[in-house]
């Protein structure tokens, strides 16, 4: 499994977007992290890194152009790619609402589909292998399709632009290694 956080980047950069004091989750033993610092947008990505106890991580960040149905209160709903400073990016999902339990996200780039387990309203891979593959075919693809089902049976299905994608990622790569 790639689960191996220090901290959640995602709550990171909602903090700094709403402009609110910065608490995220406590992961791998930490109790706190660092306020993210921007260090590019890319098209319909956002790039920034975070120095904790020492430790600098980077991630980049977009959120969707589509989401259905839109008729449904949810929260931030975001897709992120985190690179801990070890060069091999992890590609998690955000949705803005808690997953039915023991249910799959599924991740669609051109033809290419991709499983992710869920928990509370997050969504990752269990294997680097999957990741990397992930990652490579959104650098090749154009748009994504995330779809995913609520703990009250909602399926929503958001969709992302790839433009961008390849810079912010080579500059997290850069930044953080």
């Amino acid at each position: 499994m790639s689960v191996k956080r220090k901290s959640n980047p995602l709550s990171a950069f909602k903090a700094l977007v709403l402009g609110a004091s910065l608490s995220c989750l406590a992961l791998a033993g930490s109790a706190s992290a660092a306020a993210p610092e921007p260090i590019g947008t890319y098209k319909d990505w956002k790039a920034f890194s975070v120095t904790e106890g020492g430790s600098k991580y980077c991630f980049v960040v977009s959120q969707p152009t589509d989401i259905s149905p839109k008729n449904v209160s949810r929260g931030d709903v975001f897709f992120i790619v985190t690179d801990w400073g070890n060069g091999k990016p992890e590609p998690s999902v955000i949705t803005g609402y808690t997953y039915k339990a023991n249910s799959k996200t599924t991740i669609q780039v051109g033809s290419d589909k991709y499983a992710l387990f869920t928990d509370g309203d997050g969504a990752w891979f269990r294997s680097e292998d999957e990741e990397k593959k992930l990652v490579n075919a959104m650098k090749r693809g154009s748009s994504m399709i995330v779809t995913g089902t609520s703990s009250r049976g909602t399926l929503t299905t958001d969709h992302y632009s790839l433009s961008g994608i390849t810079a912010a990622l080579d500059k997290i790569t850069r930044t953080c290694n």
